[in-house]
C-alpha cells in the first residue's frame, strides 16, 4: 500500500514533497487533494524526450537564459502539478531542489494521455493561467500527432498556432523553436 494512502486530512504542498520517490506514479496536488497518475508510456516519453531535445537546441541557439526540465514539481497558487516539460528562467533553478515556483515559469507543455486528457485539456490550462504562466503548449496524438500554442492573455489562454503532423511549424515564443509534430512520436 502507498504511504499516500496512510495520510489524514487535507494535503499540503510539503506533504506531497514529503512522500517517497515514485518512478511509477505522479503526484499532484489540486486544491488539497492528491491527484495520481500512473507513469507515461513509450510513445509518450519519447516525444516528450524529442521535444525536449528540440527545445533546448533552439533555447542555446539563441542563448536563450533558460532550463527545460522534465516531469519537474511546479508549484502554483493553487496547488502542485508536473507538466510533462517546462522551460524556466535559468534563476528559477538556481537552487537544487525538487520544486519550481510558477513565477520562475516560461512555458509548460503537457502531452495528452488518454487517461488524463480532461486534466491536460481543461483542468491543468486553467490552473496554469491562473498562475500566470504566460506561455502553454499542448500535444495531442490522436488520431494524428499535432501541437497547439496558447498565449495568456487577460487571464486566459488564447490559440495561437496549431502544428500538424507532416508539416515543420516555426514558434517564436517562447524562442524561436520549429517543430513537426510527426517527428516527435515517430519510432
Amino acid at each position: 500500500m502507498s504511504l499516500a494512502c496512510d495520510h489524514n486530512g487535507p494535503w499540503t504542498v510539503a506533504d506531497v514533497l514529503s512522500l517517497p520517490e515514485d518512478r511509477t506514479t505522479r503526484y499532484e496536488l489540486l486544491g488539497e487533494s492528491l491527484v495520481m497518475s500512473p507513469a507515461p508510456g513509450i510513445r509518450h516519453q519519447r516525444a516528450s524526450y524529442r521535444l525536449h531535445v528540440a527545445l533546448e537546441a533552439a533555447a542555446q541557439a539563441v542563448g536563450a537564459p533558460v532550463e527545460i526540465l522534465e516531469t519537474v514539481n511546479v508549484i502554483l497558487p493553487s496547488g502542485l502539478v508536473v507538466p510533462d516539460l517546462v522551460v524556466t528562467d535559468a534563476g528559477a533553478t538556481a537552487t537544487d531542489g525538487v520544486s519550481v515556483d510558477a513565477e520562475g515559469v516560461r512555458l509548460v507543455v503537457e502531452l495528452v494521455s488518454p487517461g488524463n486528457s480532461m486534466m491536460d485539456r481543461k483542468v491543468k490550462p486553467m490552473l496554469y493561467a491562473g498562475a500566470a504562466i504566460p506561455h502553454f503548449w499542448r500535444l495531442e496524438f490522436d488520431p494524428a500527432p499535432m501541437l497547439v500554442a496558447y498565449d495568456l492573455e487577460g487571464g486566459r489562454y488564447v490559440e495561437r498556432t496549431t502544428a500538424l503532423a507532416g508539416t515543420t511549424t516555426r514558434l517564436d515564443v517562447p524562442f524561436p523553436v520549429s517543430i513537426d509534430p510527426a517527428g516527435l512520436t515517430r519510432q
